[in-house]
């Protein structure tokens, strides 16, 4: 991918964009398999004529962000520019967090995508400058891995990939019937630690379930929501990560036993469930749950940025 050379139009206006919470893998599809939720971050930015970063930070993890140059907004904004062949002198952004941080729903996704998005609003002609195919490149650039972003761009599910090194994706539709529910914890989980806890090889017929269930998920989510909880069964990465969240994964394995289609959501210690339940059942799954967890119930976000 080839940066553009051109000398660049910024707008004078703020520009602002809204990015959906995304739940990556949904069980076997590992670094491949994303969902965008109804819950997201809000960003709005303004390009400054002098050579000052003014951020202002509010709401989820806001004690913890940086508010200036190297926050990863601005920093998503910047390569966004770059891009297109310009950087401006100065940004001022104001940032609007309602997706919990460290929990496997895709905190940092949002913030990257919310960057380039708010980039190319900023620029006359952005939107040819700077097509979604090459926010998911640049995204991928950023995170080092595709599924949230391509999910957090494209809206409902999505299938990522890489290929000589440039992230790809493409959409798939989510059967209207399927919503979520999450359990969120209290505590935090680094996707670089998750990562670690993986092994190098795994056994080739875990690695054949695993495909069979990852091309299944594909049909379940689009059009056959009762395969769902066949369909999200994983040997690749989520029991390998169990010691890093017991709790989580006692609860997946509780609720799957129950016929409930649970997974770790990402790198976790989320939990994440994909149902068609009527509301008095999915009470009752809830109630699995409480004391160490906080409920959810949200709908699937066929929007990606806007």
């Amino acid at each position: 991918m080839s940066s553009n050379k051109n000398r660049l139009t910024f707008k004078a206006t703020m520009a602002q964009v809204s990015v959906p919470a995304t739940s990556a893998n949904l069980g076997p599809g590992f670094d491949s398999l994303g969902l965008a939720l109804d819950l997201r971050d809000r960003y709005a930015a303004q390009v400054l004529d002098d050579a000052t970063f003014d951020v202002d930070v509010s709401g989820e993890g806001s004690a913890d962000i940086k508010k200036d140059k190297n926050n990863l907004v601005i920093k998503a904004m910047l390569h966004g520019f770059e891009h297109m062949g310009q950087k401006p002198k100065g940004i001022a952004l104001r940032q609007l967090n309602v997706i919990p941080h460290g929990r496997g729903l895709g905190s940092s996704a949002a913030a990257i995508v919310g960057g380039l998005a708010l980039a190319r609003s900023l620029v006359l002609g952005g939107e040819q400058l700077l097509t979604d195919e090459e926010m998911i490149e640049l995204g991928t650039e950023l995170e080092g891995h595709p599924d949230n972003i391509a999910a957090a761009v494209l809206g409902s599910a999505t299938i990522a990939w890489i290929e000589n090194g440039v992230g790809k994706a493409v959409g798939i539709k989510v059967d209207p019937k399927i919503k979520a529910l999450l359990f969120i914890p209290e505590g935090h989980l680094a996707t670089a630690k998750a990562r670690k806890l993986l092994p190098e090889t795994i056994p080739h017929h875990d690695a054949v379930l695993n495909a069979s269930r990852a091309a299944l998920l594909v049909h379940a989510i689009s059009s056959r929501p009762d395969l769902l909880l066949e369909a999200t069964q994983d040997l690749l990465h989520q029991n390998y990560r169990a010691e890093a969240m017991p709790k989580s994964m006692a609860l997946v394995t509780k609720l799957r036993a129950a016929g409930v289609p649970a997974m770790i959501s990402g790198a976790g210690p989320s939990v994440l469930v994909l149902h068609t339940l009527d509301d008095l059942e999915i009470d009752e799954v809830i109630k699995v749950g409480a004391g160490s967890f906080a409920a959810q119930k949200l709908g699937i976000s066929t929007l990606g940025v806007e």
